[in-house]
């Protein structure tokens, strides 16, 4: 049941996505950059939250890894601001996508963590299947291979001339990292 639960929300959130993006994949990347960067923040403030009224220790490493993955997300997010600039349409679904998702993933958390942690480690895999998708676009020439925003060629340490398809793949590297801890979390 856990699974089920965790992959048909998982594909329902796909389809959504599908419809407004389809292949633009730097416009999508924004908008769900913007959401991905929500359930270590919040998963993280509820463990802390938890932490605290019960005056222990808690998970202090559970915490740090899932804040730190949020922080992953948000630096993602910026190196595609450098290269995309949203609409107003897609500013405004920025905005409910991520009320909308904050709510959800909150109760959620708080409900089932296990299940929501699962959910999220399926995320993170069509994040990597994106990701494939998105450098075959640019090996095929559909896209250009532009230069790398500074910003990620500063946080990733990349070569002075990184390109597009450089990013990318160190994003997809995050992605399937996040993937496995959610996981791991799902099944602890």
């Amino acid at each position: 049941m856990q699974r089920f639960y965790a992959k048909s929300m998982t594909m329902f959130f796909r389809f959504w996505a599908d419809i407004f993006f389809r292949k633009r994949y730097g416009h999508r990347a924004v908008v769900l950059e913007t959401i991905a960067g929500v359930p270590g923040m919040v998963a993280g403030m509820l463990i802390h939250m938890k932490s605290l009224r019960r005056l222990q220790r808690g998970n202090g490493t559970m915490i740090h890894e899932l804040l730190e993955e949020a922080e992953n997300e948000r630096k993602h997010l910026m190196f595609f601001i450098e290269l995309i600039h949203p609409n107003w349409f897609e500013r405004i679904l920025i905005v409910v996508a991520q009320f909308i998702f904050v709510c959800y993933y909150m109760i959620s958390y708080i409900l089932f963590p296990k299940t929501s942690h699962l959910m999220i480690h399926y995320f993170e895999e069509e994040a990597v299947k994106s990701y494939n998708h998105y450098l075959g676009e640019i090996a095929s020439g559909r896209i250009e291979n532009v230069p790398a925003p500074q910003i990620a060629i500063d946080y990733y340490r990349l070569k002075p001339d990184a390109r597009l398809s450089d990013m990318i793949v160190k994003i997809k590297q995050d992605e399937a990292k996040h993937a496995d801890v959610n996981y791991r979390y799902a099944h602890a």
